[in-house]
């Protein structure tokens, strides 16, 4: 099963958390702290989606990061094109040069299937999306273990800020 980069998915992780805070900047050390991500590492890869358009980044008192569009216009397969995703490379799964629909290797079939699936999974997935299992994530934490009378999470629309 393929996988995301390392820097890939700490950028969605910190894509998720600058979404939660609905149009407020966020200091990139702050992300990195919430999410447990290193920040000179995020620094880096905030920079190359700025370049690519996906966030918007202000210095200054007042600066900080904040998603250029909203979180439900921003797939998980542009962060992948952003940061040039290895997963997003056409590959033989059994590393043969020539392995093509005229020249196909005995895993072409299969590749080529779940390759849509995944391919389909990335431009589908929205940074919203993943703000949405955080939001949840972080509230089924904070009231764990359920009781009676216990008040039930609010929805999880993947923008509501996350403290």
């Amino acid at each position: 099963m393929p996988i995301l980069s390392q820097g890939t998915g700490y950028a969605v992780l910190a894509l998720g958390f600058t979404a939660s805070a609905a149009g407020k900047p966020m200091l990139v050390r702050t992300i990195a702290s919430k999410c447990d991500l290193p920040a000179p590492f995020l620094s880096k890869i905030v920079n190359k989606l700025a370049r690519a358009g996906l966030v918007k980044t202000q210095r200054g008192v007042h600066g900080g990061v904040t998603l250029a569009r909203p979180a439900d216009k921003i797939t998980l397969c542009e962060v992948c094109e952003a940061l040039d995703d290895p997963i997003l490379e056409r590959r033989c799964m059994l590393g043969v040069s020539e392995c093509s629909e005229a020249r196909a290797c005995p895993a072409h079939d299969f590749n080529t299937k779940h390759r849509a699936q995944t391919m389909g999974f990335l431009q589908t997935t929205t940074i919203a999306d993943v703000a949405a299992f955080e939001t949840q994530r972080r509230w089924d934490r904070m009231i764990l273990p359920h009781t009676e009378g216990d008040v039930d999470p609010p929805p999880a629309t993947g923008i509501e800020g996350i403290g």
